[in-house]
């Protein structure tokens, strides 16, 4: 187990529907372990697959401190009441802008032992579901919001990124003292 490297904007793996996983195996495992403890690293409350550059349907969530869920093959369910609130994302640091969200959903997805799960979220949980399945599928909070502040949100990451290369941000002690 160790922080995996994230895929940032403009990484292809990011836009790509994730293909599906056939079973839990000890690899799906390892897998969500890293994601978890990435996760944790960089104080997200979720985090896809694809965003540290494995492009399979697995993703994690843990919005309450000692309440994590794996998600291997989620499928929303039920979806519920709209609500729109502020995201951000591990793969587009320090970039905000406000999603409209389903308050409510239920999703059946594999937990890390292949058992399959019926998860109800509401409030932040809910959204954060919604957020890391949307990773899976290859879209980005940015796509859910309207074309002039997305424009915005764009230009200012461009202008965060200046001078900087390559889609990869690599995960280092500095980086938790500083989030």
């Amino acid at each position: 187990m160790s922080p995996r490297a994230l895929h940032l904007l403009g990484s292809p793996v990011l836009r790509q529907r994730s293909a599906e996983v056939e079973r839990v195996d000890d690899e799906v495992r390892a897998l969500i372990a890293d994601l978890f403890e990435t996760m944790r690293f960089c104080k997200g409350v979720g985090l896809a697959a694809n965003q540290v550059g494995v492009a399979r349907r697995v993703a994690v969530v843990e919005t309450e401190p000692g309440q994590p869920f794996a998600l291997v093959n989620p499928v929303v369910v039920e979806a519920q009441g709209f609500e729109k609130a502020e995201e951000g994302c591990l793969s587009i640091p320090d970039i905000y802008g406000d999603v409209e969200r389903a308050t409510r959903v239920v999703v059946e997805a594999a937990d890390e032992n292949g058992v399959r799960r019926r998860i109800e979220g509401t409030g932040l949980l809910a959204r954060a579901i919604q957020h890391e399945i949307d990773h899976i599928d290859g879209i980005l909070f940015l796509d859910r919001i309207g074309p002039f502040k997305r424009k915005f949100l764009l230009r200012q990451w461009e202008k965060s990124r200046k001078g900087q290369t390559g889609y990869l941000k690599e995960l280092v002690a500095e980086d938790a003292a500083r989030t």
